[in-house]
């Protein structure tokens, strides 16, 4: 009986005794640790054209559809019919001429900012020819490199939309004396067809594509009256897009121009690589989902890949955009599923002879999976993933 009463003793001593608790564990390594921006973010062409009416008359019906290509100079996107006396009348002769004068101000604006934009792209390109002679000789460091190149790219882009602006206000001017000459009449009831900004033979007027690219919308498309100013279309070209990101304010700070990008979810296999350009420096409050008003900001990305390789990427369409904040190819790393606060304090139960032990440690940069470990943990450590309520600091564990 004696034997019975200690063996009954025994078997709850070791019923009450701690069992040793499963738990999944993960070795910190050194390894490539990104931090970045995710945001959805829209397409958009660069450069639009929206053709107005440029006199007043009957608009005839226009034969273009949205996604049609258009040739700059040579494809008729709409013709104007005379609505006498409108277009003989001494009040829109004179402001006709007014239009003129303006649109010549508006070239010679334009011829000036092309300038300085041209001066300023030179002066990028020397600038990056001489940092490049220095960086051979190591005399320069790569950040400067990165800068001059993306002052470079930056005054390109500049100057290539100054560029594209003088062609346009060299058009309006065009069509502007066009109409001039149109409300002062041709007395031989002829005109000549073959320029964009002329009448034909049967005394309409003809407005041909001031740009080569295609269709973007149709703001009128039947028989109408139209007055000057009246939008009839917009025109761009699909291939050159740039992508528009609006992150939170306070992520903005943390963004620099030349920053890398990925895009995804935009319909490819592979992601788009883009290069920040620009981030606006005005933002602007934005209802969540949540109903939270935020404060956002536009980020505005270049793509990198070429045209060809992005066919079927229109305008405002929809991407997922992960700018890159901070990067490094080497750094000692743990993951997110293994850390907790304790006492105000980040920590991790570490592996030591077979017993989590509570360790407290300092955290560096971090992103939604991994973060950078500054002091606490070695590499090579054993730490426990997903700590349960069972684990505590000392108990006994095993690697399920």
């Amino acid at each position: 009986m004696i034997g019975v009463g200690l063996g009954v003793v025994g078997m709850i001593v070791y019923a009450m005794l701690p069992k040793p608790v499963g738990v999944d564990l993960s070795t910190v390594e050194r390894g490539p640790l990104r931090v970045t921006v995710d945001e959805d973010g829209r397409t958009r062409i660069k450069e639009q054209y929206v053709v107005s009416a440029p006199l007043s008359g009957r608009l005839l019906r226009i034969g273009l559809d949205v996604g049609d290509e258009v040739i700059a100079g040579e494809t008729p996107v709409a013709r104007i019919e005379p609505t006498d006396p409108a277009l003989l009348d001494p009040r829109v002769r004179a402001q006709s001429e007014a239009r003129v004068k303006a649109a010549e101000a508006r070239l010679k604006q334009s011829n000036t900012q092309l300038d300085r934009a041209k001066a300023a792209m030179d002066f990028a390109e020397s600038e990056l020819a001489r940092i490049r002679n220095l960086r051979e000789k190591n005399a320069a460091t790569a950040t400067q490199l990165d800068q001059r190149e993306m002052e470079f790219r930056t005054t390109t882009e500049d100057f290539r939309a100054a560029k594209f602006a003088e062609e346009i206000a060299r058009f309006e001017i065009e069509l502007e004396q066009a109409a001039l000459l149109r409300t002062q009449g041709e007395p031989d009831g002829e005109g000549d067809d073959s320029n964009g900004d002329s009448s034909n033979g049967n005394g309409q007027f003809v407005i041909r594509a001031p740009i080569s690219g295609r269709v973007l919308k149709l703001e009128q498309e039947s028989a109408t009256i139209v007055t000057p100013g009246t939008q009839l279309m917009q025109l761009g070209d699909p291939s050159d897009l740039e992508v528009v990101v609006d992150v939170l304010s306070r992520d903005a700070v943390r963004i620099v121009p030349g920053a890398r990008a990925d895009l995804d979810q935009w319909g490819g296999d592979d992601p788009l690589q883009a290069t920040v350009r620009l981030i606006e420096p005005s933002g602007f409050t934005k209802i969540s989902a949540l109903g939270v008003e935020e404060q956002r900001v536009n980020v505005i990305l270049d793509l990198d890949d070429a045209p060809e390789d992005r066919t079927t990427l229109g305008d405002n369409f929809r991407v997922e955009a992960h700018i890159v904040v901070w990067e490094e190819p080497t750094v000692l790393k743990v993951s997110n599923s293994a850390l907790f606060r304790h006492e105000g304090e980040w920590s991790v139960f570490r592996l030591y002879d077979a017993h989590a032990r509570l360790q407290p440690i300092e955290l560096g940069h971090q992103n939604s999976l991994e973060s950078e470990i500054v002091n606490g943990l070695a590499e090579g450590d054993r730490i426990v993933m997903h700590p349960s309520d069972q684990v505590t600091d000392g108990v006994e564990v095993f690697e399920r």
